[in-house]
């Protein structure tokens, strides 16, 4: 089959969540025989690489405008026009926001399935304009799509008693290889297992002030790694910056991918999640699945990736965070027990081998004359 993937930021992954689904799905399906094509971005992918391929996919770069509301709309809408220019099967569309652009390619006979990520409305961060972008985008990928997927069960439920729309649940994957390499814990003055990892884009819903409020009231020689950035939430990180300044043991890293993001993630003590927004998110699921002890928000988001695999403290409350963080620091029998079944969790519900599977048989059933969601 040839398969497009629309609507992220490119690989090589070097941005968020999406980013490393378009690079393990996609690398998977070429090993598969497939023909892949992942559209990117120039400012976030090397320019050098537009037209190469990268582990057997190939990469497509088109120009767009470096707004907060303009970037990925106009990339998706020049991704689509450039789609039907060129013989797809099917074309993937990351992020419901991006749906109206569908049209186009469904009308070229292109069948197109869109991943609607989370519920986005929800954040913070939008203006009411950008609120409402948002619900009309939910809106018409229900109606343009031919197969719309959530990868978690709370968005799908979200679309069926929003929307009377029926989505497929394919999560996401998160079992990558442990790294047994301590390289870059150096950079950053850290030892193994002496630390407490937080990962995800800077940004209020996501919930950093809470994590560094919750860890600075605690007496401990372990040390709080910040891993994360955000294009456009420069008053966000000032506060969080600001908030962290009198503790030493508060470290902020930037975007981390490839080794060094192995490595932090392999070697922590625990990982604490605290989005209140968003479907299944990937570093949750990547913590797992090295078999670190998780710590989550209690959305009803985070609670269904953890099951019983993980701790989790009231929606947003510092204090009941802090107290499991003092309880995971102190035991190490606990940090182990959690860390033993959040792998076998993820070696059950989320490898990347089974997620692709599913995303095969979705685009196979498509792509077949009359194709339907299977």
């Amino acid at each position: 089959m040839r398969v497009a993937i629309i609507g992220t930021r490119g690989i090589p992954a070097s941005y968020g969540g999406f980013e490393t689904f378009a690079q393990e799905l996609g690398i998977r399906l070429a090993t598969r025989g497939h023909q892949v094509t992942v559209y990117g971005r120039p400012h976030y992918v090397d320019p050098a690489l537009d037209g190469t391929d990268y582990h057997g996919v190939r990469i497509r770069l088109l120009p767009t405008i470096r707004h907060k509301y303009l970037d990925t709309v106009v990339h998706a809408s020049l991704s689509c026009v450039d789609c039907v220019r060129r013989p797809y099967d099917v074309a993937l569309m990351c992020n419901a926001a991006n749906s109206v652009f569908c049209l186009l390619p469904r009308w070229f006979a292109i069948k197109v399935a869109i991943n609607v990520d989370g519920i986005e409305r929800q954040r913070r961060k939008w203006n009411r304009l950008g609120k409402a972008y948002y619900r009309f985008g939910e809106w018409c990928s229900v109606k343009v799509a031919h197969a719309l997927v959530a990868d978690a069960e709370v968005v799908a439920a979200y679309y069926r008693e929003r929307y009377g729309a029926h989505p497929i649940v394919i999560p996401y994957g998160g079992d990558l290889p442990r790294a047994e390499s301590q390289t870059a814990l150096a950079r950053w003055g850290l030892r193994a297992g002496g630390y407490v990892l937080y990962v995800s884009r800077l940004e209020p819903e996501n919930n950093a002030d809470v994590v560094i409020r919750a860890f600075r009231g605690l007496e401990t020689d372990a040390r709080l790694v910040i891993v994360g950035d955000a294009p456009y939430a420069d008053a966000y990180k000032r506060q969080l910056r600001a908030l962290a300044a009198a503790d030493e043991r508060i470290v902020f890293t930037g975007f981390q991918f490839g080794q060094a993001y192995a490595e932090l993630q392999s070697h922590a003590a625990c990982y604490v999640q605290a989005t209140e927004v968003g479907g299944t998110h990937p570093a949750l699921v990547e913590a797992m699945g090295t078999g670190r002890c998780v710590i989550a928000n209690a959305t009803p988001e985070n609670l269904e990736v953890i099951g019983d695999a993980g701790l989790s403290y009231e929606v947003n409350d510092v204090e009941d965070l802090r107290a499991r963080l003092r309880a995971v620091l102190t035991d190490p029998a606990l940090r182990a027990e959690y860390g033993s079944r959040a792998a076998a969790r993820v070696a059950r519900c989320y490898t990347w081998e089974s997620v692709t599977n599913r995303y095969e048989a979705l685009f196979r059933a498509l792509a077949a004359p009359g194709g339907t969601v299977p």
